[in-house]
């Protein structure tokens, strides 16, 4: 009898952070702005634990500027807010040609609630070849609010 044990839910949950890819040695990053007290590290880097925040407010932007260019299967992206209500959207894009053209992957908006919606993550299966440039835009107030953007995490495997 031939047989194989599959991974379960419980297994995937005891480690999530299989495979992520080491931004620090593959990418550069460039970004619209940047709160010195929540640098751009504290959302890439597994060490990170205040997320980052822009330094003003307004639609900002996250580039990942990659050495050579990246398979990518998974994006995980995590947003906290308790401190506004607000609906934010987000695109993220992605380019095989260093920023010539791009190809979008997700146009997402979000309701922040102090009563409860205070954190959304969403987790992406994608199947991208190639990516020289993976770019996160951020509006974080679509109503034109003084509300300033922010990410608890990006991680891509």
């Amino acid at each position: 009898m031939r047989k194989r044990i599959i991974a379960t839910d419980q297994q995937e949950t005891a480690a999530p952070d299989h495979g992520w890819l080491n931004v620090e040695e593959l990418a550069e990053v460039e970004i619209s702005s940047e709160d010195e007290a929540h640098p751009i590290e504290s959302a890439l880097l597994p060490s990170g634990s205040s997320g980052w925040r822009a330094a003003m407010p307004g639609k900002q932007t996250i580039r990942l500027l990659f050495i050579h260019p990246q398979q990518l299967r998974r994006i995980r992206l995590n947003f906290l807010e308790n401190r506004t209500e607000r609906t934010q959207e987000y695109v993220l894009r992605w380019s095989a040609d260093g920023g010539k053209s791009f190809r979008e992957i997700v146009r997402q908006q979000w309701n922040f609630s102090l009563q409860g919606a205070t954190s959304e993550t969403e987790d992406y299966q994608v199947e991208l070849p190639a990516v020289t440039v993976l770019e996160l835009s951020i509006i974080p107030d679509i109503s034109g609010g003084n509300s300033t953007a922010s990410l608890a995490q990006l991680r891509i495997a």
